[in-house]
C-alpha cells in the first residue's frame, strides 16, 4: 500500500498557490455574509491553512433563530401550494448536478474525501435526497379516524393534521458536508418548515453553497439559515428557546450533551450517533464479493464514516481465506491527496483526528495486538497532510477495545467465529446499533441473520448503500429516530388532532 504525502501545494480541488477568499461563515435572508469569528480553514491533504472563515458567534446564531422563527409566523414557506414547494426542491436537485465540479472541489478540499466520489456520489446523492423530499410534498399528510365515545353523539368526526412545528436547529459534521446538510434541510422543507443550521467548521463551503442554490431554486429568503462555527455556536442552537427541534449527526458523546441540554425545555430529538458495526461472512458466502464489500465498507472515506463496518465477523471455516484476500486487496490501496485521481483514501480531516485513530492503534499495539497490514506504533507526526495508512488488526478478541469503539479512521478488524449462531451473539455485544451487514448464500440465513441483528439498517451480499426512500437511523446508542424516507419528514412535523361535531344542536353536556 502506498502513502503519498501531501502536495507542496493542492493540485485540482485544492486550486494551486493563490490565496482563496475568506469563506463567509452566515447564511441569513437568503444571502452570505461574514460572521464576527475568524478562524483558519485547513486543507487536510496539505495541512496548511489555506484560507479563513469568518464564522457565526452565538449571538448571530441566537439572530437567525429569530428570522426562521419570524418566517415560520408567516408562512411564507409554508402557506405555498404543496406543488409549488415540490418544484423548488427539484430545481434545487438539478442546481445541484449542474454545480457538482464547484460543489466536489469544496467536499475534497475541506473533508479530505477524494475528488471522484465527492464529484459523483456524494453531489448526486444529495440531489437525489432533494427530490425524494420534493415528492414528499405532494404526498398525503393526516387522516380521518373513526369517533367513538360513551353518550357522545355518532354526528362527531375526528381527523388529523400533520403541520410543521416550529423552527429546527441542524447540526451536521465534517464527514459528508453536502449530503447529510440536504437531507436535514430537504426534510424540513418538504415538511414546511424553517431551520437553521450549524455545519462543522472544518466544511463550511458546500453547505453555504446549498443554502445558496436552495434560494436561487426559490426557497424564500428567511426560510432557512447557516451558521457556521464551533461548539459555542451549535450550544447556542440547541439553548435557544424558540427551536423546538434538534436534529444532530455526531459522535454518540454528543448526542448525550445534546440530549442533556434540550432536556430542561423538552425539545423533539432526532439523533443519528456512532456506530461500530458489524459485518458477518458466512462460511457459504461468495468471499469475492464479501471481500469487496468488506473492504468498501471499512476503507471508504478513510473509515470516517458511521456506519462503517469496521468490526468484521469471519466464520472458521473460510476465516484463513477471507484475511489472506482481505490483506492482499487493502495493501492495494492508494492513501494520497483528496484531489490526486489516483487516492482510493484521502486524508484524515484534521490533525486531532490523526491522534486521535493513532492512539486507537498505539493501544491496541500496547496490548499485544501486532497489525497485519499497516501503522505500527510509534506513529510519527504528520510533516504535511493528515494521511493515516490502512490498518488492519485479524485476530482480533472480541472485548479489545479498538474492536468495540468507534475509531472513525482507516482501521479494520477481524475477527473469528466458530459458527453462524456465535458470530451474531458477537455482533449484538455492542452499546451501538446504526448499521451491520451479513454475507451468505443461504436466503433463510440472510433473513433470520436482519431479524435478529440489533440495528438500524442491515446489509444483506452489499454494503454501505443507502437510498433517499428508506429510513435511516440507530438503535441503542446509536441514536433516536429516522433520516430520510417518510419518516424522516414526519420527524418535522407535529400532529394535530381536530374533532368536530357535523350537526351542532346543543345537546347537553351534563345529562
Amino acid at each position: 500500500m502506498s502513502v503519498e504525502p501531501g502536495p507542496s501545494a493542492p493540485r485540482g480541488a485544492g486550486g494551486g498557490t493563490a490565496p482563496l477568499a475568506a469563506v463567509p461563515g452566515v447564511f441569513a435572508a437568503g444571502a452570505a455574509r461574514p460572521g464576527s469569528r475568524l478562524q483558519p480553514l485547513i486543507n487536510p491533504s496539505t495541512g496548511r491553512p489555506e484560507r479563513p472563515l469568518a464564522a457565526a458567534s452565538p449571538d448571530e446564531v441566537a439572530e437567525l433563530v429569530r428570522g426562521a422563527h419570524a418566517a415560520h409566523r408567516s408562512r411564507v414557506w409554508s402557506g405555498l401550494p404543496a406543488l409549488q414547494r415540490q418544484h423548488v426542491l427539484a430545481e434545487a436537485a438539478g442546481l445541484l448536478r449542474a454545480h457538482a465540479r464547484e460543489l466536489g472541489a469544496d467536499i475534497a478540499r475541506e473533508s479530505g474525501l477524494p475528488l471522484g466520489p465527492a464529484r459523483y456520489a456524494e453531489v448526486p446523492m444529495a440531489a437525489d435526497a432533494l427530490e425524494f423530499f420534493a415528492a414528499c410534498c405532494v404526498q398525503p399528510v393526516g387522516e380521518v379516524l373513526p369517533f367513538f365515545a360513551a353518550g357522545v353523539p355518532a354526528t362527531q368526526m375526528a381527523f388529523t393534521l400533520h403541520q410543521p412545528g416550529g423552527v429546527s436547529g441542524l447540526i451536521t459534521p465534517w464527514n459528508f458536508p453536502l449530503l447529510l446538510p440536504a437531507w436535514k434541510l430537504g426534510a424540513v422543507l418538504a415538511a414546511g418548515g424553517t431551520a437553521v443550521l450549524k455545519p462543522a467548521p472544518e466544511t463550511p463551503a458546500a453547505p453555504m453553497r446549498l443554502a445558496a442554490l436552495l434560494t436561487e431554486a426559490g426557497v424564500p429568503p428567511g426560510t432557512i439559515a447557516v451558521a457556521c462555527g464551533d461548539d459555542a455556536a451549535g450550544a447556542a442552537l440547541v439553548d435557544h428557546p424558540l427551536v423546538e427541534h434538534v436534529s444532530l449527526t455526531g459522535a454518540t458523546a454528543t448526542g448525550r450533551a445534546v440530549m442533556a441540554q434540550a432536556a430542561p425545555r423538552l425539545k423533539r430529538l432526532t439523533l443519528e450517533l456512532g456506530g461500530k458495526s458489524p459485518v458477518i461472512v458466512c462460511a457459504d458466502a461468495d468471499l469475492d464479493a464479501a471481500v469487496a464489500g468488506s473492504l468498501f465498507g471499512v476503507f471508504f472515506h478513510a473509515g470516517q464514516v458511521c456506519q462503517a463496518g469496521s468490526r468484521i465477523i469471519v466464520e472458521a471455516p473460510v476465516y484463513e481465506a477471507f484475511v489472506r484476500r482481505f490483506l492482499h486487496q487493502a495493501d492495494a490501496l492508494h492513501v494520497g491527496a483528496a484531489n490526486d485521481p489516483d487516492s482510493d483514501l484521502g486524508p484524515l480531516v484534521s490533525l486531532p483526528q490523526w491522534r486521535r485513530v493513532r492512539g486507537f492503534v498505539e493501544e491496541a499495539v500496547g496490548a499485544g495486538l501486532q497489525p497485519s497490514l499497516g501503522a505500527r506504533a510509534p506513529l510519527p507526526e504528520p510533516g504535511g497532510g493528515y494521511f493515516f495508512p490502512v490498518t488492519v488488526f485479524a485476530d482480533v478478541p472480541a472485548e479489545a477495545p479498538v474492536a468495540r469503539e468507534e475509531v472513525f479512521g482507516p482501521v479494520a478488524c477481524i475477527l473469528r467465529a466458530p459458527d453462524t449462531d456465535t458470530a451474531l451473539a458477537m455482533a449484538n455485544d455492542s452499546p451501538y446499533g446504526l448499521a451491520a451487514g451479513v454475507w451468505t448464500r443461504d436466503l433463510n440465513r440472510a433473513l433470520r441473520l436482519a431479524a435478529a441483528l440489533e440495528a438500524g439498517t442491515v446489509w444483506v451480499n452489499t454494503a454501505q448503500i443507502l437510498s433517499p426512500g428508506s429510513p435511516f437511523g440507530g438503535a441503542k446508542q446509536s441514536g433516536l429516530g429516522r433520516e430520510l424516507g417518510r419518516q424522516g419528514v414526519e420527524a418535522y412535523l407535529q400532529t394535530k388532532t381536530v374533532i368536530v361535531e357535523q350537526e351542532p344542536r346543543g345537546w347537553s353536556y351534563f345529562g
